[in-house]
Protein backbone atom coordinates (compact mmCIF):
# COMPACT_ATOMS: atom_id res chain seq x y z
CA UNK A 1 0.00 0.00 0.00
CA UNK A 2 2.67 2.38 0.77
CA UNK A 3 3.98 2.04 -2.66
CA UNK A 4 1.11 2.47 -4.26
CA UNK A 5 0.56 5.42 -2.43
CA UNK A 6 3.73 6.88 -3.33
CA UNK A 7 3.44 6.40 -7.30
CA UNK A 8 0.06 7.89 -6.62
CA UNK A 9 1.65 10.77 -5.42
CA UNK A 10 4.39 11.00 -7.99
CA UNK A 11 1.28 10.92 -10.63
CA UNK A 12 -0.21 13.52 -9.28
CA UNK A 13 2.99 16.28 -9.04
CA UNK A 14 3.27 15.33 -12.39
CA UNK A 15 -0.14 16.06 -13.51
CA UNK A 16 0.13 19.52 -11.79
CA UNK A 17 4.12 20.16 -13.51
CA UNK A 18 2.63 21.09 -16.84
CA UNK A 19 0.16 23.51 -16.06
CA UNK A 20 2.57 25.40 -13.17
CA UNK A 21 5.54 24.92 -16.31
CA UNK A 22 3.00 26.73 -18.85
CA UNK A 23 2.25 29.44 -16.49
CA UNK A 24 5.89 30.02 -15.58
CA UNK A 25 6.38 30.10 -19.26
CA UNK A 26 3.39 32.77 -19.67
CA UNK A 27 4.88 35.08 -16.84
CA UNK A 28 8.09 34.79 -18.38
CA UNK A 29 7.18 36.08 -22.11
CA UNK A 30 4.84 38.88 -20.69
CA UNK A 31 7.31 40.33 -18.84
CA UNK A 32 9.51 40.20 -21.74
CA UNK A 33 6.95 41.67 -24.01
CA UNK A 34 6.82 44.50 -21.33
CA UNK A 35 10.29 45.26 -20.79
CA UNK A 36 11.69 44.43 -23.82
CA UNK A 37 12.73 48.00 -25.62
CA UNK A 38 11.09 49.35 -29.01
CA UNK A 39 14.09 50.44 -30.30
CA UNK A 40 18.02 51.31 -29.11
CA UNK A 41 19.79 53.82 -30.90
CA UNK A 42 23.78 54.84 -30.61
CA UNK A 43 24.22 59.04 -29.98
CA UNK A 44 27.57 59.64 -31.41
CA UNK A 45 28.73 63.28 -30.55
CA UNK A 46 31.96 64.67 -32.22
CA UNK A 47 33.84 67.78 -31.51
CA UNK A 48 36.38 69.38 -33.63
CA UNK A 49 39.52 70.13 -31.30
CA UNK A 50 42.91 71.68 -32.14
CA UNK A 51 44.79 68.08 -31.63
CA UNK A 52 41.76 66.92 -34.11
CA UNK A 53 38.39 65.27 -33.96
CA UNK A 54 37.26 63.55 -30.69
CA UNK A 55 34.20 61.73 -30.36
CA UNK A 56 31.87 59.74 -27.77
CA UNK A 57 28.67 57.57 -28.64
CA UNK A 58 26.28 55.88 -25.88
CA UNK A 59 23.10 53.27 -26.96
CA UNK A 60 19.90 54.31 -25.25
CA UNK A 61 17.27 52.03 -24.76
CA UNK A 62 13.45 53.42 -25.64
CA UNK A 63 10.74 51.54 -23.71
CA UNK A 64 6.62 52.23 -24.86
CA UNK A 65 4.40 51.47 -21.83
CA UNK A 66 3.25 48.42 -22.83
CA UNK A 67 1.62 47.48 -19.01
CA UNK A 68 -1.80 47.06 -18.18
CA UNK A 69 -1.56 50.79 -16.25
CA UNK A 70 -2.60 52.45 -19.60
CA UNK A 71 -0.44 55.50 -19.01
CA UNK A 72 0.92 55.63 -22.04
CA UNK A 73 4.32 56.62 -20.90
CA UNK A 74 7.38 56.03 -22.59
CA UNK A 75 10.86 55.96 -21.08
CA UNK A 76 14.61 56.22 -22.64
CA UNK A 77 17.40 53.89 -20.45
CA UNK A 78 20.73 55.37 -21.01
CA UNK A 79 23.38 57.54 -19.61
CA UNK A 80 24.25 61.31 -20.89
CA UNK A 81 27.06 61.38 -23.46
CA UNK A 82 30.63 62.36 -22.09
CA UNK A 83 33.31 63.26 -24.82
CA UNK A 84 36.64 64.01 -23.46
CA UNK A 85 38.43 66.35 -25.34
CA UNK A 86 41.42 66.48 -23.98
CA UNK A 87 43.51 69.08 -22.00
CA UNK A 88 40.92 69.02 -18.83
CA UNK A 89 37.85 69.87 -21.71
CA UNK A 90 34.51 68.03 -22.18
CA UNK A 91 31.17 68.07 -23.54
CA UNK A 92 28.40 66.36 -22.47
CA UNK A 93 25.22 65.75 -24.17
CA UNK A 94 22.46 65.83 -21.62
CA UNK A 95 19.26 63.56 -21.80
CA UNK A 96 17.16 66.74 -21.85
CA UNK A 97 16.39 69.57 -23.72
CA UNK A 98 14.75 72.85 -23.27
CA UNK A 99 11.55 73.89 -24.46
CA UNK A 100 11.36 77.76 -22.29
CA UNK A 101 11.98 75.24 -19.29
CA UNK A 102 14.48 71.97 -19.34
CA UNK A 103 12.35 69.10 -20.78
CA UNK A 104 13.34 65.30 -20.36
CA UNK A 105 10.84 63.40 -21.99
CA UNK A 106 11.77 64.49 -25.85
CA UNK A 107 15.32 61.87 -25.38
CA UNK A 108 12.94 59.80 -26.01
CA UNK A 109 11.77 60.71 -29.88
CA UNK A 110 15.35 61.77 -30.82
CA UNK A 111 16.41 58.97 -33.28
CA UNK A 112 12.22 58.44 -34.41
CA UNK A 113 12.87 62.22 -35.52
CA UNK A 114 15.82 62.16 -37.09
CA UNK A 115 15.06 59.49 -39.42
CA UNK A 116 11.84 61.29 -40.24
CA UNK A 117 13.62 64.49 -41.04
CA UNK A 118 16.41 62.40 -42.94
CA UNK A 119 13.83 59.92 -45.04
CA UNK A 120 11.58 63.35 -45.97
CA UNK A 121 8.78 61.08 -44.61
CA UNK A 122 6.73 60.19 -41.18
CA UNK A 123 8.65 57.29 -39.37
CA UNK A 124 6.05 55.28 -37.48
CA UNK A 125 7.75 54.28 -33.92
CA UNK A 126 6.67 50.64 -34.49
CA UNK A 127 9.29 50.50 -37.38
CA UNK A 128 12.35 51.79 -36.12
CA UNK A 129 13.86 49.11 -34.95
CA UNK A 130 13.84 47.69 -38.20
CA UNK A 131 16.05 50.59 -39.65
CA UNK A 132 19.35 51.06 -40.66
CA UNK A 133 22.13 53.94 -41.32
CA UNK A 134 23.12 56.44 -39.39
CA UNK A 135 21.37 59.57 -39.68
CA UNK A 136 22.07 63.54 -38.62
CA UNK A 137 20.37 64.80 -35.17
CA UNK A 138 20.75 68.61 -35.65
CA UNK A 139 18.66 71.96 -34.83
CA UNK A 140 16.26 71.61 -32.31
CA UNK A 141 16.97 67.91 -31.69
CA UNK A 142 20.04 68.47 -30.34
CA UNK A 143 20.28 67.78 -26.91
CA UNK A 144 21.42 70.44 -23.96
CA UNK A 145 25.35 70.61 -24.25
CA UNK A 146 27.07 71.17 -21.17
CA UNK A 147 30.55 71.25 -20.04
CA UNK A 148 32.33 71.12 -16.89
CA UNK A 149 35.55 73.03 -15.95
CA UNK A 150 35.66 70.38 -13.11
CA UNK A 151 33.99 67.18 -13.96
CA UNK A 152 34.21 66.82 -10.15
CA UNK A 153 32.46 69.82 -9.07
CA UNK A 154 28.83 70.21 -10.28
CA UNK A 155 28.93 74.08 -10.28
CA UNK A 156 31.45 73.83 -12.71
CA UNK A 157 28.86 73.36 -15.89
CA UNK A 158 28.58 76.08 -18.82
CA UNK A 159 25.77 75.39 -21.23
CA UNK A 160 27.17 75.05 -24.73
CA UNK A 161 25.61 76.62 -27.98
CA UNK A 162 26.37 73.75 -31.11
CA UNK A 163 26.89 76.64 -33.27
CA UNK A 164 29.29 78.51 -30.74
CA UNK A 165 31.32 75.71 -28.98
CA UNK A 166 34.21 77.70 -28.76
CA UNK A 167 32.93 80.70 -26.64
CA UNK A 168 32.94 78.07 -23.85
CA UNK A 169 35.28 75.11 -24.93
CA UNK A 170 37.94 77.93 -26.51
CA UNK A 171 39.48 78.82 -29.77
CA UNK A 172 39.69 75.32 -32.27
CA UNK A 173 36.88 73.75 -30.85
CA UNK A 174 33.48 73.19 -32.52
CA UNK A 175 30.64 70.58 -32.69
CA UNK A 176 31.54 68.60 -36.01
CA UNK A 177 27.60 67.06 -35.09
CA UNK A 178 25.36 64.56 -33.52
CA UNK A 179 24.49 61.45 -35.46
CA UNK A 180 22.22 58.63 -34.30
CA UNK A 181 22.36 55.35 -35.43
CA UNK A 182 19.43 52.64 -34.36
CA UNK A 183 21.11 49.38 -33.23
CA UNK A 184 19.69 45.66 -33.11
CA UNK A 185 17.33 45.56 -29.82
CA UNK A 186 19.01 42.15 -28.82
CA UNK A 187 17.28 39.53 -26.83
CA UNK A 188 16.03 41.24 -23.59
CA UNK A 189 17.24 40.75 -20.61
CA UNK A 190 20.44 39.24 -22.12
CA UNK A 191 21.39 41.79 -24.06
CA UNK A 192 25.09 41.37 -23.03
CA UNK A 193 26.49 42.35 -26.17
CA UNK A 194 27.67 40.60 -29.42
CA UNK A 195 24.96 38.53 -31.30
CA UNK A 196 22.50 38.83 -27.95
CA UNK A 197 22.15 42.91 -28.75
CA UNK A 198 23.47 45.79 -27.87
CA UNK A 199 23.75 46.70 -24.21
CA UNK A 200 22.69 50.37 -22.87
CA UNK A 201 25.68 52.50 -22.32
CA UNK A 202 26.93 52.90 -18.69
CA UNK A 203 29.66 55.03 -17.11
CA UNK A 204 28.53 58.85 -16.93
CA UNK A 205 28.81 58.29 -13.39
CA UNK A 206 32.89 57.47 -13.61
CA UNK A 207 32.96 60.53 -15.09
CA UNK A 208 30.59 62.77 -12.87
CA UNK A 209 31.59 60.97 -9.60
CA UNK A 210 29.03 63.57 -7.08
CA UNK A 211 25.79 62.14 -9.37
CA UNK A 212 26.67 58.88 -6.84
CA UNK A 213 25.68 61.17 -3.85
CA UNK A 214 22.49 61.72 -2.08
CA UNK A 215 22.40 65.43 -2.21
CA UNK A 216 21.16 67.28 -5.32
CA UNK A 217 24.20 68.00 -6.86
CA UNK A 218 22.59 67.50 -10.56
CA UNK A 219 20.05 70.20 -9.93
CA UNK A 220 23.27 72.27 -8.99
CA UNK A 221 24.80 71.52 -12.29
CA UNK A 222 21.69 72.33 -14.45
CA UNK A 223 21.17 75.60 -12.04
CA UNK A 224 24.87 76.56 -13.07
CA UNK A 225 24.35 76.22 -16.80
CA UNK A 226 21.84 78.38 -16.34
CA UNK A 227 19.11 76.06 -17.72
CA UNK A 228 15.46 77.21 -16.90
CA UNK A 229 12.81 75.57 -14.91
CA UNK A 230 14.63 72.61 -12.76
CA UNK A 231 13.03 73.13 -9.93
CA UNK A 232 10.21 70.86 -11.28
CA UNK A 233 12.05 67.71 -12.45
CA UNK A 234 14.46 65.07 -11.33
CA UNK A 235 17.40 66.66 -11.86
CA UNK A 236 19.58 63.43 -12.37
CA UNK A 237 17.11 61.96 -15.27
CA UNK A 238 19.21 64.78 -17.18
CA UNK A 239 22.52 62.71 -16.86
CA UNK A 240 21.21 59.11 -16.65
CA UNK A 241 18.14 57.17 -16.04
CA UNK A 242 17.46 53.62 -15.08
Amino acid sequence: MKLIWRAGEEEMNFKWFGPIALLAALVIGDQIRINRPAHKYRLTVEVETPEGRKAASGVMAVHPDRSYTRRGQTRTLGDAVFVDLGNGKNLVALLAHIDKTVVLDDINYVALRAYTVAQGKRVSFNEMSRLTGIVPVKDALIPVLVSFADPASPGTAQQVAPEDAAAVLGKGYRLQGLTAEVVPNGYWPLDFGGALGEPVTRGIQAKLPWLTGADNSAATALRAAGLPGVDGIDAREAFTRK
